[in-house]
């Protein structure tokens, strides 16, 4: 058998947050941690199980089990109604924590995403390296694990992030790929699901290496174009690129302080030095921004963003002091605060003016 090869490997990670809703209601409630925990709906009518604390995964819960079967299989289990607004502020900030990596980010759900980083010097080079930078990152401003995959395609990358669940990081590199697709059960490749496992099963091929030895024809005869594409991911070839977010909604900046703050002029030299990053990154942009947000993080985890639109576009980052002032004396106190933010949104390419502009020049 002729061993795999890649010439020009991609560097790929997979990120994918650990039982991301539940632990963020394990984050928010005390209460709950290390408790057996399922977000869902009711486990006396039809609800279904969003998600299962690691605690209550060990009875066999999954996602998408009924909240009944849940709770007979762990009549101990917790049940928590999902905050879906929490989670998607949680993962407004993964994201741009990733962003602050590379602009090549395609997310996949609130939980999970993909990040091209090929060619960036940062971190040595190693992909490795950024991954377990991102996880802390992620930890530092969230206070939730995640687990990341690094390899050179898409399909390896999220089969890896699966390897060492919860809080790792696994690699495949080009060297290891041939032996770990060869045992790979099929049910364990991206993009095969139960009831293609199920004929692929039928037809005696039940790993990678059956699958690899299947002519392509068989396969596309049995499955049409997908065919193709399982017996591509058998030699570990998967060519889909990393589909990054190509506008931009927003553009921020924000900072998690090593200790918690309650001092205002601390708070709002921070509030500038975040202010000034983000108008800087505008610049870099080309772009103009008609709204400001300021985010703030209390000591709980809890956050509440105050924000205010112009008319005109913000012409420097000291235009926006003054409304980032009043913004900050609207935001509720009493906890100490343990990261601020600044956001600009509302944005327009700057290059669209420039036709107005020069009527005045």
């Amino acid at each position: 058998m002729t061993a795999f090869i890649n010439l020009n490997p991609r560097k790929i990670i997979h990120i994918d947050m650990d039982a991301f809703y539940a632990s963020v209601e394990q984050r928010d409630f005390p209460e709950l941690r290390g408790k057996p925990l399922v977000v869902g709906g009711d486990p006396s009518g039809r609800g279904v199980v969003a998600a299962a604390s690691y605690e209550v995964r060990k009875f066999g819960v999954r996602s998408a089990m009924s909240c009944y079967e849940a709770r007979k299989r762990c009549p101990e289990v917790i049940f928590v109604r999902p905050r879906f607004e929490v989670y998607r502020a949680v993962s407004s900030d993964i994201r741009q924590i990733m962003h602050s990596l590379t602009p090549h980010v395609e997310p996949l759900s609130l939980d999970e995403a993909y990040l091209d980083v090929t060619g960036l010097q940062v971190h040595k080079g190693s992909a490795t390296l950024m991954a377990n930078w991102l996880r802390a990152q992620i930890l530092q401003h969230t206070g939730l694990n995640a687990s990341a995959g690094v390899s050179f395609n898409k399909m390896l990358a999220k089969i890896a992030s699966d390897i060492n669940k919860p809080n790792g990081t696994a690699i495949i590199t080009p060297a290891d790929a041939d032996a770990f697709i060869s045992t790979l059960p099929i049910e364990r490749f991206h993009g095969i699901g139960k009831a293609t496992a199920k004929r692929l099963h039928a037809m005696g091929i039940s790993d990678g290496a059956d699958l690899r030895r299947t002519p392509a024809a068989v396969l596309v005869q049995e499955f049409g174009k997908r065919g193709q594409f399982y017996h591509d991911i058998a030699h570990g070839r998967d060519e889909r690129a990393v589909k990054s977010e190509r506008t931009h909604k927003s553009v921020g900046s924000e900072t998690t302080f090593r200790d918690n703050l309650s001092d205002d002029d601390q708070l709002r030299v921070q509030i500038y030095e975040q202010n000034a990053d983000a108008f800087t990154q505008l610049q870099k942009k080309q772009l103009l921004a008609y709204t400001i947000t300021l985010k703030i993080k209390y000591a709980d985890f809890t956050q509440i963003t105050r924000s205010h639109t112009l008319s005109t576009a913000f012409d420097s980052a000291k235009s926006a002091h003054y409304w980032l002032d009043k913004l900050f004396l609207d935001i509720p106190r009493g906890l100490p605060i343990r990261l601020v933010g600044v956001t600009f949104s509302s944005l327009t390419p700057a290059a669209q003016l420039l036709p107005q502009l020069n009527l005045f020049e």
